[in-house]
């Protein structure tokens, strides 16, 4: 489930409360197998704390695992080196890489979809992934969260979109034009990484690897954007 959102009144917690962010990764998916572009979107359940009833792309938090998945191939170094910060050390790269791998195993669990090999036993493909945004819950909302915006494109990743079904995390999995989606109830903060993402496929519609990306982030009450 996606945990990303700015201010959210059905889910603020006291003013008192600090809460450290936790580490999450989102996947959007979009389809253009015709002609069109089509973004995945599920809605989460009205019994969720966090973000009820409103349409979300695929995603959680990162579990202490998800650095030990198996994958296939990594990702694109530019992508990995963005993830680190420009690190180099092991332990920064592998964190990078488990975010990457907690947006795939996210995306099975929520959709049935699964980016890579799922014969003699599953490994995941990162080759496909892009890192197009991130963004941290602010402070006063009852769970905070870190969360890294990954993008695919379903013939890039080898997966069917006719494949997607129901979950508990998310029910009425849809595809949606990519240009229409802004009409669903979301949060602002997917608003508006949907938004960053048609602006820079209408300047580039491949999304190169090493494309920038918005990081939105608050302080004392006012939010900002930088870069990631």
């Amino acid at each position: 489930m996606s945990r990303s959102a700015f201010p959210d009144p059905t889910a603020t917690a006291s003013p008192t409360t600090r809460l450290t962010p936790k580490d999450a990764a989102t996947l959007i998916v979009i389809d253009r197998s015709d002609g069109r572009l089509r973004v995945l979107f599920g809605k989460r359940g009205e019994r969720h704390v966090f973000m009820p009833n409103l349409y979300v792309f695929p995603g959680g938090r990162r579990d202490r695992g998800d650095h030990a998945l198996p994958y296939l191939r990594d990702l694109h170094p530019q992508v990995l080196a963005r993830l680190a910060a420009g690190r180099s050390d092991a332990t920064a790269l592998r964190r990078g890489r488990a975010l990457a791998l907690a947006a795939i195993r996210e995306l099975h669990e929520e959709t049935g979809l699964f980016i890579g090999r799922t014969a003699d036993g599953a490994a995941a493909d990162l080759a496909s992934l892009r890192y197009v945004a991130r963004a941290i819950t602010p402070p006063g909302n009852v769970r905070r969260f870190d969360t890294r915006f990954f993008l695919t494109f379903t013939d890039e990743a080898g997966i069917d979109p006719t494949n997607i079904r129901d979950s508990a995390e998310l029910h009425d999995l849809t595809w949606l034009d990519i240009d229409a989606a802004s009409g669903l109830n979301m949060p602002l903060i997917t608003r508006t990484i949907l938004e960053d993402v048609i602006d820079r496929m209408k300047a580039d519609p491949s999304l190169p690897f090493g494309s920038p990306g918005p990081f939105y982030y608050s302080r004392r009450g006012r939010t900002f954007r930088g870069d990631i």
